[in-house]
């Protein structure tokens, strides 16, 4: 009895005031079948196809080994997801009911007790129907059809007198990605990939809210705050902002209602390494005569960001000003971090996030091949002080611009620049991903034998979409300080001389051009927003998805896992230049991720000598969509690789360089903070054995704004010493954490090691002190999927490392370049 008075209360206060409430419907029971089959099968939602056929053991799964190539039937199919639910007489008496679906995926006809009542055609999108007509009292049954997107986009590829790159993939609004892509693998699935729920609402209801910042400086700031509310009727409402409240007249329908809020002596939000990112949480809250009616919670950093781009003797400049502080930035490229997105929860973009900071970044761009992200990583972004270059969602191709297209494309920009455009971490909207270097550098012209008609065509649609559309709709929604919007990244194709001059700068000189390393020395742009080198992944990883059999270069399960044309011969071409190439395919493996982490110590050194000339490093790539062999530095299960303590090392607030000359050498310090930073800088010679050959200190004051040139030392200077036998190690100490560096002068592979014996001893519950008795190189320490705070380390005898774990552990396993010599 209590439970139904209770039951009762809560929807009388709810039917008579009108408060917004949800039902989520991806709770309910859902089926699924291939179109035309009548046996059905148990669905996940939020899901996809591919994994729903994988739960129920109607395919193997589509990670392992080979099997990605036996289930691309799956694309060409249609899918039927169906499910009921009951709704009460009181349910229905609601004034307004929306069938609310977060996302699908993508060609969807969806039927609410056998009517059509939506037709979908885009991934990104929301989708909203007011339903409440389309219900009855008892058992609703609410169907959803999912067209196969590869056919509709060879229906729409058809229909064109000419063929655009890619094919069918740019005519649907759909993660790109998924038709295959260099590092991931083709499974282009379908479902309800987001969350589906009924929103029951009768006086009014909050439909978005955005903000702008009208003043900000020491003392106060002064925000403005949009909200849309849609009300039934004409009425009276009471806004309220955290503790200020103000009352509004709103017609029927949509309302606009601005309202300003003062803080004073405000926290600014800064990124990571400069200071805190500094939130402040908002709740917006509307009621009628003090009866609560719907409410959204923002947290808002009060920070500025600008581009700059001003010309100078050379081109043109293109770094960013936090909170008017030129700040050098340090990350890398994002991808969806799995095929099936589904089944990335929040804990997974929590995870990303955190291993960028850990690792000292302060800007990740959201690559457009992909999706765009789920709150709970622009959220993470924002606590953790990680700025955001966000991709709109067009990579590597040309797009069409008919109406229906661009029309399609613009309610894409402004569902998802509505949705995340308060989040403090958001810097600047990009276009696409090198779909204007890919008009102008790759040769489609030619490849696809394009009349002059046809290109004008092509690149006039380009222009709609990229230069028209999309930065208009950002100033009919975003106000000036959150405007910054940059049409194509990069600017200008790698290979030509003006894309180091201005701009962003994609280098593929290395990989593609199979360029030594020691060029990105010279090939340093303003801002390098790409540049990469495959690595391997560790053995472990592997296993998760092959048979022990198939561990090895030749077998089929192995040869899927990378997904690049000669990626395997680039990296064996690589690997003979700068080390012994191991036979043992574990060691080949370690050395793979050895190698990768030079090129990433080689690059990012450079562009950050380069400062101020050079003022962001963005490597491609962050993670995986699968264990693959791929650019990344983190692998698909989160595992770091060697790449990954390298970027550490390289994106380290203080970063100190040894540049080798005709004469001498140059000890070069990097400072990355806000102020200067004075200390000691300490330059040792040592031999393999331990010895030190030689020594000098000298005070330095590494300067902000350019790089410091700390010490000179001639040659003449230096002892006689065996160069294969001797490191250079270089310290800069005082009242900041120390920073350790190591310079070598010889390739890896000419080095003249001795076999190390290297002793681990637990010094705390989840510390180890690793020591050697002699110089060992790329110490690598593995245990069941620990993870150790420093790895693929160099140790000198005489000098124990100190190594923190995630938890206690008492099996470790070492190696170090020596065991790939033999």
């Amino acid at each position: 009895m209590f439970k139904k008075i209770t039951l009762f209360l809560i929807f009388f206060c709810y039917s008579v005031f009108g408060q917004t409430s949800y039902r989520n419907l991806s709770t309910e029971k859902w089926t699924f079948n291939k179109q035309n089959e009548v046996k059905k099968h148990k669905a996940t939602i939020p899901g996809t196809v591919h994994t729903d056929l994988f739960q129920n053991q109607l395919i193997p799964d589509p990670f392992f080994g080979a099997n990605e190539k036996q289930l691309q039937w799956i694309e060409n199919e249609n899918w039927e997801y169906e499910t009921k639910f009951i709704l009460s007489t009181k349910e229905l008496k609601t004034e307004n009911i929306d069938l609310e679906f977060e996302g699908l995926d993508t060609y969807a006809s969806v039927y609410l007790n056998g009517e059509l009542v939506l037709e979908a055609d885009n991934m990104f999108r929301k989708w909203t129907i007011s339903a409440k007509s389309h219900l009855k009292i008892g058992t609703n049954h609410l169907k959803v059809v999912f067209h196969s997107a590869v056919q509709k986009g060879k229906d729409a590829a058809a229909k064109l007198s000419y063929t655009l790159p890619e094919k069918e993939r740019v005519f649907v609004r759909k993660a790109q990605y998924q038709f295959g892509w260099d590092w991931g693998p083709r499974f282009v699935t379908a479902g309800i990939w987001k969350k589906v729920q009924l929103k029951f609402w009768n006086s009014a209801k909050i439909e978005n809210i955005k903000y702008s910042q009208l003043e900000l400086n020491d003392k106060k700031a002064i925000l403005e705050f949009t909200t849309e509310i849609h009300v039934a009727e004409v009425k009276t409402i009471q806004v309220k902002i955290n503790e200020k409240s103000e009352n509004f007249n709103l017609k029927k329908g949509k309302n606009k209602i601005k309202m300003q809020y003062e803080i004073a002596n405000p926290k600014l939000w800064w990124c990571n390494g400069l200071g805190d990112a500094n939130l402040y949480p908002f709740t917006i809250e509307i009621s009628q005569k003090k009866q609560f009616l719907d409410s959204k919670k923002l947290n808002i950093g009060l920070r500025t960001i600008e581009l700059i781009q001003e010309k100078d003797q050379v081109g043109k400049s293109f770094y960013f000003k936090l909170n008017g502080k030129s700040v050098f930035m340090k990350g890398a490229n994002v991808v969806p971090p799995d095929n099936f997105l589904p089944r990335v929860s929040d804990a997974t973009y929590f995870s990303l996030v955190e291993n960028a900071k850990k690792a000292n970044m302060n800007m990740l761009r959201v690559w457009g091949g992909g999706v765009y992200f789920d709150d709970a990583f622009y959220e993470a972004c924002d606590a953790n002080g990680i700025l955001v270059w966000q991709d709109f969602m067009f990579a590597c191709s040309m797009y069409p611009g008919d109406e229906k297209f661009v029309e399609n494309v613009k309610q894409e920009v402004i569902d998802n620049v509505n949705r995340l455009q308060n989040h403090s971490s958001i810097a600047i909207w990009c276009g696409n991903n090198e779909n204007d270097e890919g008009w102008h550098n790759w040769g489609w012209q030619k490849q696809f034998n394009y009349s002059k008609s046809d290109s004008t065509q092509i690149w006039n649609d380009y222009k709609k979409v990229f230069h028209e559309m999309i930065p208009k709709t950002l100033d009919s929604l975003l106000p000036k300080e959150k405007n910054i919007y940059w049409s194509s990244s990069p600017s200008i194709g790698w290979g030509r001389k003006e894309s180091l001059l201005q701009g962003d700068s994609h280098y593929w000189g290395v990989w593609w051009g199979k360029e030594p390393f020691e060029i990105y020395e010279k090939k340093v742009g303003r801002f390098m927003s790409e540049y990469g080198f495959q690595g391997m992944p560790n053995l472990e990883t592997l296993q998760k998805v092959m048979r022990k059999e198939d561990l090895n270069f030749t077998s089929e399960a192995f040869k899927n896992h990378q997904k690049h044309p000669t990626g395997f011969e680039t990296i064996n071409e690589y690997m003979e230049r700068y080390y012994v190439v191991p036979k043992d395919f574990e060691n080949y493996l370690y050395v793979s991720q050895l190698l990768q982490a030079r090129g990433m110590k080689i690059a990012i050194e450079a562009h950050r000598m380069a400062k101020p000339y050079c003022m962001g490093t963005l490597y491609w790539q962050f993670n995986d969509c699968w264990p693959v062999t791929s650019w990344s530095s983190l692998d698909y299960y989160g595992n770091w690789k060697a790449a990954h303590y390298q970027v550490k090392e390289s994106f380290a607030p203080i970063f100190l360089a040894v540049a080798e000359k005709t004469d001498g050498l140059s000890i070069i310090g990097n400072n990355d903070n806000l102020e200067v930073k004075a200390g000691i800088v300490t330059v040792k010679l040592i031999d393999f054995s331990g010895k030190e050959l030689w020594t000098a200190s000298k005070e330095c004051v590494l300067d902000v704004e350019k790089n410091t040139t700390c010490m000179q030392i001639s040659y003449a200077e230096l002892p006689k010493f065996v160069k294969e036998k001797t490191v250079l190690q270089i310290e800069f100490s005082g009242n900041h954490k120390n920073t350790v560096a190591y310079h070598y002068f010889v390739k890896p592979k000419e080095l003249q090691l001795e076999q190390p014996t290297i002793e681990v001893k637990i010094v705390g519950e989840t510390l180890i002190e690793v020591k050697t008795n002699t110089f060992t190189k790329n110490v690598h320490l593995q245990a069941d999927g620990r993870f150790f705070n420093d790895n693929y380390f160099d140790l000198i005898p005489g000098i124990p490392k100190i190594i923190k774990t995630d938890r206690p552990t008492d099996n470790i396993k070492v190696k170090s370049l020596f065991d790939t010599m033999k």
